[in-house]
């Protein structure tokens, strides 16, 4: 009997989302069972699962996005509103617009009776001004706390509109893990969309999955990569439509560019719809793109296609890279991100000679131990913090550490003065072997010209006194022993 996943992760065993160690000791602690969930004294805030769920929708065609919250749910999406506008002037919009996004503005006196009406007038609203396809109501924090049944709520409006009226149970304390936020909006997407409904399969059809912070020259590449094996690509959520979304189940296989961004959804695509997928890793660095091309190419049978082309493309970019080595080599790197993001940049970082001494993700579970086991041979005694953004112990560890560069999401450690590259970066290239030479040359000009973070750390200081630099980075992480 299969087991319907519940869309926590906290619901498979063996996921830790609070730990300060060094990688030689949180393997050997995974390995042996003896790794504990643990809990934090002091947090400094985390990210919501709710936006995770809407990020991972925003570029639909014909869409609005409902929260059914409190104003200040949506003000972090800023950053997902500005990687939209973005990918749409790489795609060649000449008039790019702003996601539909309405708040259902859930205040005192709703958290007390009850805020439903605020959500069917926004509902209506939507419809009046947008005539959208697609309308996706997300629940909060204080709407499921106030046990607002917006399942119910959804069901009769559907009755009087012909948009579907996607309901994502999405509130933020189900999941210490963000990424079962992306989990929530891909369950509403199989039941409300996919209804496991079998269509006629595509023979050379490839589901490829990819969050908000994938750029369009990323996109660019891992179709191309595919296109080498004779697929195609069906390249969904982002900047997709009802129409692709709702051919999912013709694809001959899936596989995703983010390690933990639709791992679950592909499980249940198998489970519902026999497609089978690639779960590998992320295609960042020369190792980790074979991976991630020799993952999808053995799903389809075109293993030995694979093994011509990676040939190739090593013959093409492997002198490259060496030249750019020449730049970096025993240049020390922190580096910050999401789980397979993290992970696959320290893996980028070898191609280049470079040494990992800190490393900082949200989760930790069993594709983390299988990277971690990688790592271990090639950077011993390592720092790693999982942390769900916990950026004051980030900035503890990288003043103490005193990396060369910082690879990641890098305002708090520019603001100190050391040279940052993105790596959740939507505008530049990242993925692929073309993404590869991009980054390493990014990376490498970053610590030639240092120059703006010098100065930004000579004006600005950091919210931390400095007996915190003296202190244990994890004196706050408690329990997990």
């Amino acid at each position: 009997m299969i087991e319907t996943y519940s869309g926590i992760r906290e619901s498979r065993p063996n996921r830790y989302n609070d730990l300060g160690s060094t990688g030689d000791a949180a393997e050997e602690d995974f390995r042996t069972g003896c790794l504990k969930k643990a809990d934090r004294s002091f947090a400094q805030g985390l990210q919501c699962q709710q936006i995770n769920s809407m990020a991972a929708l925003m570029s639909l065609e014909d869409s609005v996005f409902i929260a059914h919250a409190p104003q200040g749910c949506v003000g972090c999406t800023s950053m997902a509103v500005d990687q939209y506008r973005v990918g749409q002037a790489h795609r060649g919009v000449k008039h790019s617009k702003n996601p539909r996004i309405i708040v259902s503005n859930l205040d005192q006196n709703n958290v007390i009776f009850g805020g439903e009406s605020k959500l069917r007038k926004a509902v209506e609203e939507a419809v009046k001004r947008y005539q959208p396809k697609l309308i996706f109501v997300l629940a909060s924090c204080a709407s499921g706390i106030i046990g607002d049944d917006i399942d119910a709520i959804v069901k009769d409006i559907q009755e009087s509109t012909q948009a579907l009226v996607i309901p994502i149970h999405c509130e933020g304390f189900k999941s210490k893990i963000c990424a079962s936020g992306f989990d929530a909006a891909f369950i509403s997407i199989n039941k409300y969309i996919l209804k496991q409904e079998k269509i006629k399969k595509q023979e050379g059809l490839i589901n490829l999955f990819a969050p908000v912070s994938i750029s369009y020259a990323d996109q660019v590449e891992m179709e191309r990569m595919l296109s080498l094996l004779d697929l195609k690509v069906n390249y969904i959520p982002f900047y997709s439509s009802l129409e692709k979304i709702k051919e999912i189940p013709s694809a001959q296989a899936s596989t995703s560019i983010c390690k933990v961004f639709a791992d679950e959804f592909m499980k249940a695509l198998y489970e519902d719809y026999d497609i089978p997928y690639s779960h590998t890793v992320m295609p960042i660095g020369v190792r980790n793109t074979d991976i991630w091309f020799r993952g999808i190419a053995s799903v389809v049978g075109k293993e030995k296609e694979a093994e011509e082309i990676i040939q190739r493309e090593h013959e093409r970019i492997l002198p490259l890279v060496e030249s750019i080595k020449n730049r970096l080599k025993g240049k020390r790197v922190f580096i910050c991100g999401g789980t397979g993001r993290s992970f696959a940049a320290a893996a980028l970082i070898d191609d280049f000679g470079m040494e990992l001494v800190g490393l900082e993700t949200p989760t930790y579970d069993e594709d983390a131990q299988a990277d971690i086991e990688y790592l271990n041979t090639i950077h011993p005694n390592f720092v790693i913090d999982i942390a769900n953004m916990q950026p004051f112990e980030q900035v503890n560890l990288v003043k103490k550490l005193k990396p060369d560069v910082f690879i990641g999401v890098p305002e708090w450690a520019a603001k100190l003065g050391i040279p940052t590259t993105h790596v959740l970066d939507m505008k530049r290239p990242t993925m692929g072997y073309d993404g590869l030479l991009f980054l390493g040359n990014k990376i490498a000009d970053q610590l030639e010209n240092p120059g703006f973070n010098i100065k930004l750390s000579q004006h600005i200081k950091l919210p931390y006194k400095d007996s915190w630099y003296e202190e244990d980075a994890f004196k706050y992480i408690i329990g997990g022993n």
